[in-house]
């Protein structure tokens, strides 16, 4: 028998199956267990027939909201009041896809720039098919029928329930136009908002993928070679077979892994494996040998135009004073605070595979590919993140979950320890920027270049050609300053690390290379380093409005406390404008105390304003981590990081006073999950220069960098 794709839907939601299979991140009872039929009018609603209404969320969630932002715009078009709605996470399904990235991922803080439109549409399309079921149920024209709080009302006191219509709306085609409201006339969308997942993460029912528990599953504990890259050569695992719960051991191409009825027993009998390496190519890499390896690629002419404008190299022969400078950047890891893990059950030719990921479809591709399987006999349930920044984007201990539970038969939970992730990430790469500006006779800028050289992430992960443009190095590096003659270049050079999508990717970097430079050429004209930059944003008022704002908050040209000094950065990121201001002081060791940061952020409409500003926060202290102590050290191509007592992050004592400015705008609604994390970098080199008179051109900026520098 033919299926149709809404039969398929339908009956997969009844099942238990396909759409609904698995989604219940939130615990037992808690989601959308309707108590009769439920229907699927389209990928992003489903109705039952008792009223429960579930929506569906497109993007993981790893603490950005988008359980609650992604709904928003849903609901708010499907008229239903959101508390009184679910949601679950979305299988990998074509009509998930991000638009902005080409694939079912969540990153790039693209959920609300991708979702829209697109959300309100899918909201707005249902409720029209639910008036028109109504409609043909009372044969009264659709004109006369109006949708409210989850009913829809007609003539002569008529009302049903969308669960009442959901059967005949599920049969009717989708409208292909719908009006969309009048953003004035919101009335989720753009209010603080509590958001639904907090409940059940405060009372531990939401559940992570480290809570997955799936019948007659047993635990994993991976040893993969201490220097990335490396291979098994041997291994005798003959102590760990007799420990206490132990049930195989096997190999699989990144290591060695010990199964056991509990990862306790898994984790201790992995310490007894006497393991032979081949530690390849990377054995003996350093920091050192990776960056002098950058500098020599960046004197190569093998160069990559990011942005010309005028003739910048003419421009800097002909100033009045010239100015030149190097800016580094250091490997960083991405440490969420869940460890990597996935639990994978494989059995009679298909996979099941539950735990958190960023990027479902790759998921669903990857664990074929590795298994010899077709893509559709993989399934993805996606739990709660506890954190992702980027780094589950990557798959690799998605397949090893994979391939373990083939090897062992068995459903298997793969658990890393934080010292495996962090000594087995794919770290945000080293960066090497070197910038040139001119000032004529009257200490106005003539000329800037801009020249980075690092590694590309898009190649690695994606198959860029060499010698392309990769769009994802290129972020913030054209500034918005009136400077007739620049360039901005870009040099690609495999430093020899494996690295990864961080939360910001190359914002940071450049912004920390561009936005220090500019302030550099600020103290070489002798001005102020805002008004410097007022002066330059010609025709740019989201710019200037932000820098303005963030700059009065701050008390920015009044005396700053004693001992206490600001700095400034501005950048568009993600289609948001923002300007921070921080103030610190510095202590007897040299350490940076950061008392305040000042953010003002122009992201036009937003959805969430609550989350917006949470999303800020967290931007700035994940930044600050960075910025103040973050770095992955290699000896021997040995990562020496592995925990938070060599890898801080910061903490409650260390956390500043963040003050946030939101800018009320009707512009298309631009991401806030990243550009905060960039300018924390450069405003605080910035203020160090006030407070010192030293230039700090070193991430990250220690104790070390300031007596240097």
């Amino acid at each position: 028998m033919t299926q149709t794709r809404r039969d398929f839907l339908k009956t997969s939601a009844l099942a238990g199956g396909g759409l609904m299979l698995g989604l219940d991140v939130y615990g037992p009872g808690s989601l959308a267990e309707a108590a009769g039929t439920v229907y699927t009018p389209n990928a992003w609603v489903h109705i039952a027939d008792d009223n429960t209404i579930t929506l569906i969320s497109a993007r993981s969630e790893m603490g950005q909201g988008v359980y609650t932002s992604m709904p928003m715009l849903i609901a708010e078009e499907l008229h239903v009041d959101l508390k009184t709605i679910k949601v679950a996470i979305a299988p990998p399904d074509k009509a998930y896809t991000n638009a902005l990235l080409g694939a079912q991922i969540t990153g790039g803080s693209t959920s609300v720039r991708d979702g829209w439109e697109k959300l309100r549409i899918g909201g707005a399309q249902v409720r029209m098919m639910l008036i028109t079921a109504a409609a043909n149920k009372w044969n009264v024209d659709a004109s006369k029928l109006h949708a409210e709080n989850g009913r829809v009302y007609g003539p002569g006191n008529r009302v049903a329930t969308y669960g009442q219509l959901a059967e005949a709306a599920a049969r009717l085609p989708v409208p292909e136009n719908v009006t969309l409201k009048d953003p004035k006339d919101f009335r989720i969308v753009g209010k603080k908002t509590a958001r639904l997942d907090t409940p059940p993460k405060v009372n531990g029912t939401a559940k992570y993928g480290i809570d997955v528990v799936l019948p007659g599953m047993v635990y994993a504990s991976l040893e993969q070679c201490p220097v990335i890259g490396g291979k098994v050569t041997s291994f005798d695992a003959t102590k760990a077979r007799t420990m206490p719960g132990v049930i195989d051991v096997v190999q699989i191409p990144d290591g060695v892994a010990v199964v056991a009825d509990t990862f306790w027993h898994a984790r201790k009998a992995r310490d007894t494996l006497a393991i032979v390496w081949d530690e390849g190519p990377g054995a003996k890499l350093t920091n050192a040998i990776m960056m002098d390896s950058l500098r020599g690629a960046a004197a190569t002419d093998k160069v990559i135009s990011i942005n010309k404008v005028g003739d910048a190299q003419t421009a800097l022969g002909a100033g009045a004073r010239v100015l030149k400078a190097e800016y580094e950047s250091q490997l960083l890891s991405h440490a969420p605070m869940e460890p990597m893990n996935f639990t994978a059950d494989y059995r009679d030719g298909k996979v099941t595979l539950v735990g958190p990921t960023q990027f479902q479809q790759g998921a669903q591709g990857a664990v074929a590919a590795a298994l010899g399987l077709k893509p559709e006999d993989v399934s993805v349930q996606t739990t709660f993140l506890g954190g992702g920044f980027g780094r589950r984007l990557e798959l690799d201990f998605i397949v090893q979950a994979a391939q373990i539970s083939k090897a062992v038969g068995k459903p298997v939970k793969l658990l890393w320890t934080r010292e495996d992730d962090i000594t087995h990430d794919f770290y945000r790469p080293m960066a090497l920027h070197r910038m040139a500006g001119a000032l004529d006779a009257n200490n106005k800028p003539v000329a800037l270049t801009f020249q980075l050289t690092s590694q590309s992430v898009t190649q690695r992960a994606f198959g860029l050609p060499k010698d392309t443009l990769d769009p994802f190095m290129a972020e913030a590096s054209v500034v918005p300053y009136a400077i007739p003659n620049m360039t901005q270049d870009l040099v690609i050079h495999d430093a020899g690390l494996r690295v990864g999508y961080w939360r910001s990717v190359s914002h940071a970097l450049n912004a920390f290379a561009n936005e220090s430079f500019v302030d550099e050429l600020a103290a070489a004209a002798g001005q102020d380093p805002v008004a410097f930059r007022m002066g330059l944003l010609t025709d740019k008022p989201r710019f200037t409005n932000v820098l303005k704002l963030a700059s009065e908050k701050a008390g920015w040209g009044t005396s700053a406390p004693a001992g206490h000094f600001r700095g400034v950065a501005l950048m568009e990121g993600y289609d948001t404008y923002m300007a921070q201001v921080a103030e610190i002081s510095i202590n007897d060791d040299k350490s940076i105390k950061v008392h305040r940061v000042v953010v003002a952020a122009d992201l036009g409409r937003m959805v969430n304003p609550d989350t917006v500003e949470a999303q800020i926060q967290s931007s700035v202290i994940f930044g600050l981590s960075a910025a103040l102590a973050g770095e992955i050290t290699l000896v021997d191509g040995r990562v020496q990081q592995s925990n938070f007592n060599d890898y801080p992050v910061v903490r409650w004592s260390g956390a500043p006073q963040i003050d946030v400015l939101l800018v009320e705008s009707t512009e298309k609604p631009g991401g806030i999950g990243e550009p905060a994390t960039s300018l924390i970098g450069p405003a605080l080199a910035n203020a160090l220069f006030a407070a010192t008179g030293k230039r700090v051109r070193k991430m990250p900026l220690s104790a070390e960098h300031i007596a240097s520098a």
